[in-house]
């Protein structure tokens, strides 16, 4: 079985039980006490890094949980010290949904390193690498190693050649590894064969791939990539896997068990990690955090390139407009507002701009409104659209506004010591500062209830 590999290099894992797994099944409510009692034996597997912060947690902890995100990071670090530390990071827009300027790039970087973080993955929604720099320079600067991500997605502007040169320029840029982001598990297993086996022939760094099994190929995906040569995929443990998250981790360690590729993770640990997040799951079922929706394969993403999380946002439109039975309709019209827009891959914040610019056309007309967030889009002022954008739309849309074409953070003024004035009276600490800059509407009543003795600590004392 060793030729059909093309190398004998053991493949890593990365874990995504503490971050993207119940993100994708959970609507990211898992709690730190949740993960706590499982931290020990996680520590002990020989991940190559486990993902839990960025992403939607910091906003969920605070909105959802009452937990300061900060803390979260800080009690992880001190229990899985054996074991490299990632986050997600939306370039520019770090953990928010607009663009901030430099010095609050520079300034989260260095404290997400210092609280604990190893590995950034820095993506672009647009993949404009200039929404990248200042986060990937930031990174390096303070220690931390920078995975730089590509949005995969599938259109007549996004080909093989396209990722690869995007990925050639992301090296000289200093990104430690590369990584293909396929958010909505686009990437079939024959073209990830062949992208793969493209990227280890033109850059040197390790090529990691992170997918989830929506449409029900992610296991498959895996494998042949591990065939190609792949150097690190994202996993997540059986209890929280599959559907709209990763492939399961215990089922890709026994198929590679005994190959060239065979991971030398051990069952037995996976095992018992996987045990205590059984519990963990079906606490949330009950709950009814998580739906029997989030756990089926659903190929119609195939179609429409619509990411699990995305379907949701565009269910929850429709049931308040009492429009459920559209869903079809805003399915179709999906791919349709994608051309228009010059094929922006459907990640957050495009795909949320994208959906609800198909909802709104379903159920007012096609372009008879457009939402502040489309304009912007269209402006310019979330970077640079892959494709040829229908200018019809666009003079429609934004009129005779001028469309940005230089790098947007280059409009924005340095912003970080107006927010810590704005913030004085609230923000304790830097971190305070960051959460508040990000998320004005949740971060300043977080913190008055967290210092008024309403949100209750979690330390890792009793940890076994």
């Amino acid at each position: 079985m060793s030729e059909l590999f093309s190398t004998n290099n053991k493949l890593q894992i990365t874990d995504t039980i503490l971050r993207d797994a119940h993100q994708s099944q959970a609507a990211t409510r898992m709690r730190l006490e949740d993960m706590l009692p499982a931290c020990e034996v996680l520590d002990s597997i020989g991940y190559w890094s486990i993902e839990c912060w960025g992403g939607a947690t910091f906003d969920s902890c605070m909105r959802f949980l009452n937990e300061d995100p900060w803390e979260r990071l800080r009690t992880l670090r001190k229990a899985l010290p054996n074991t490299k530390l990632q986050m997600l990071l939306r370039g520019q827009n770090l953990l928010g949904y607009r663009h901030y300027a430099d010095d609050m790039v520079e300034a989260f970087c260095a404290k997400s390193i210092e609280n604990g973080i190893d590995i950034v993955r820095i993506f672009d929604a647009l993949n404009d690498i200039r929404n990248m720099e200042a986060s990937i320079r930031a990174v390096k600067k303070y220690g931390g190693m920078v995975e730089a991500a590509m949005s995969y997605t599938t259109s007549p502007v996004h080909n093989e050649d396209y990722f690869v040169n995007k990925a050639v320029i992301l090296e000289q840029m200093g990104a430690d590894t590369i990584c293909i982001k396929d958010m909505a598990n686009l990437l079939l297993p024959a073209d990830a064969y062949s992208l793969v086996k493209k990227l280890k022939e033109k850059v040197s760094i390790p090529i990691h791939l992170h997918t989830h099994n929506t449409t029900g190929t992610g296991s498959m995906v895996y494998l042949m990539a591990a065939m190609a040569g792949v150097d690190i995929v994202d996993c997540a443990l059986s209890p929280f896997a599959n559907g709209t998250s990763q492939p399961a981790t215990e089922s890709l360690v026994a198929t590679l068990r005994g190959t060239v590729r065979d991971t030398g993770l051990d069952l037995g640990k996976l095992n018992e990690a996987a045990i205590h997040f059984k519990g963990v799951a079906a606490k949330m079922e009950s709950a009814g955090t998580i739906s029997s929706k989030v756990l089926r394969v659903d190929p119609n993403t195939l179609l429409y390139q619509v990411p699990g999380g995305m379907l949701s946002n565009l269910l929850s439109q429709l049931k308040q407009a009492n429009a459920e039975d559209r869903m079809e309709e805003v399915l179709q019209e999906v791919p349709r507002v994608r051309e228009d827009f010059g094929y922006p891959p459907l990640v957050t914040p495009t795909s949320q701009i994208v959906g609800s610019q198909a909802v709104f056309n379903v159920l007012m007309g096609r372009y008879k409104t457009f939402t502040k967030e489309s304009k912007g889009l269209l402006r310019g002022e979330y970077g640079e659209l892959p494709g040829v954008v229908n200018e019809e739309i666009r003079n429609q849309a934004i009129g005779s506004d001028e469309v940005i074409t230089c790098r947007p953070a280059d409009l924005l003024k340095p912003e970080l010591e107006t927010i810590k004035k704005q913030y004085k009276d609230i923000a304790k600490s830097e971190e305070d500062v960051l959460s508040c800059a990000m998320f004005p509407q949740v971060a300043p009543e977080f913190i008055r209830k967290r210092d008024g003795g309403d949100v209750k600590e979690i330390t890792v004392d009793w940890i076994r």
